[in-house]
């Protein structure tokens, strides 16, 4: 049987040893090294919608396939609405017709006194949480940019509750922000670079989780325009990743399993978080080792597998999944992360599942 080696979904993946020997499950650096981070953290500027894509039946077949390939062993604003769905237009022309937004122009039409507003505040801080979700932060001043992104909606009010059922119905979405933007009327160009502004309410989807210190989208000028963004409020899914078929579980654990043996390996994958990619990928590699036993007919299964998200400074990167040949319960999930010069690499929202019923490992 080949020594382990695992690999990510899209690259090389880190050694590990036999796993009759006690290995440390550190957090593998070279796996995180090797994930091609996703390119969009979140919405282009101008834009008003773009639905989540993300699927995560694809997403496990990909890390099906990559175990195999790359295997281990072992009103007014109707009539407004009405004018920009009827005019003949083009948003990106230039002095382009934007689409118009639901929210109320602030006094004066200014960045500064956009940011000042009491209404804006007002809006922010009142909505309700919505029920199975927790508030991260409330009002700040800019919206989320981090890995993870979904999908953007704009929205006819400041609606919490409209946000989260968008994300309930997309698979994999964990967390959202909502918040107000000040966006140009028209595209701002020549003759126009410095518009009266439309105001939107945006709702960004997330599949990792978010907090305060990834809120640094602030804004940007369009040419003499400026756009900016308050009453932004984070909020994120308090429920357990959904359980999967021949596996019991999930079940939570503190840190990361640090086991004394029977470890195999571990996956990283940049994006949402999504276990069902290490399931995907558990029971790939047990089949492959299934189709290449030892001389004795012994082969390496994967009985057991824990996910969680990889942090850096506290800023979610991916999914990470660590294998093992047996189970292991909550006393061993001990490894609550570690450095890498000053970045501390931490572990959330950890879980464990269980092949059901165990593979012996042997032909």
């Amino acid at each position: 049987m080949r020594s382990i080696i695992l690999l990510s979904a899209l690259a090389g993946f880190a050694a590990a040893s036999p796993v009759a020997n006690p290995i440390p499950q550190g957090i593998d650096f070279d796996a995180y090294d090797s994930g091609v981070a996703p390119v969009a953290q979140g919405p282009p500027t101008g834009v008003t919608e773009q639905p989540a894509t993300y699927n995560p039946a694809a997403a496990a077949a990909s890390a099906s396939v990559a175990a195999t390939t790359d295997p281990v062993s072992t009103d007014g604003l109707s009539r407004r609405r009405a004018r920009y769905d009827h005019a003949v237009r083009d948003v990106n022309a230039p002095c382009g017709l934007q689409p118009p937004g639901s929210g109320v122009v602030s006094n004066p039409d200014t960045p500064a006194g956009f940011l000042a507003d009491p209404d804006y505040t007002a809006i922010a801080t009142n909505a309700p949480t919505p029920q199975g979700y927790t508030l991260n932060f409330v009002n700040a001043q800019a919206s989320i940019s981090q890995n993870g992104y979904m999908g953007l909606y704009t929205l006819t009010s400041f609606d919490t509750i409209k946000c989260q059922e968008l994300c309930d119905a997309a698979p994999a979405c964990t967390a959202f922000n909502i918040y107000i933007e000040r966006d140009p009327s028209v595209n701002p160009a020549d003759g126009c670079s410095n518009p009266s502004s439309t105001i939107n309410y945006k709702c960004t989807l997330y599949g990792l989780p978010i907090s305060i210190l990834t809120a640094t989208n602030t804004g940007q000028g369009r040419d003499q325009f400026t756009v900016v963004i308050t009453g932004s409020n984070g909020y994120s899914k308090l429920a357990p990743p959904p359980s999967y078929p021949n596996f019991s579980g999930p079940v939570e654990l503190g840190g990361a399993i640090n086991a004394p043996s029977n470890y195999m390996g571990s996956k990283y994958y940049p994006g949402p978080y999504d276990p069902s990619q290490c399931a995907s990928s558990c029971q790939a590699t047990t089949a492959y080792d299934h189709r290449h036993p030892s001389s004795t007919g012994t082969y390496d299964a994967c009985n057991f597998f824990n996910s969680y998200v990889l942090s850096i400074d506290n800023v979610p990167q991916g999914t990470y999944c660590a294998m093992y040949t047996r189970s292991w319960d909550k006393s061993y999930s001990t490894n609550y992360g570690q450095y890498r010069g000053s970045d501390l690499y931490s572990v959330s929202q950890s879980y464990a599942y269980t092949l059901t019923p165990q593979d012996p490992g042997h032909i």
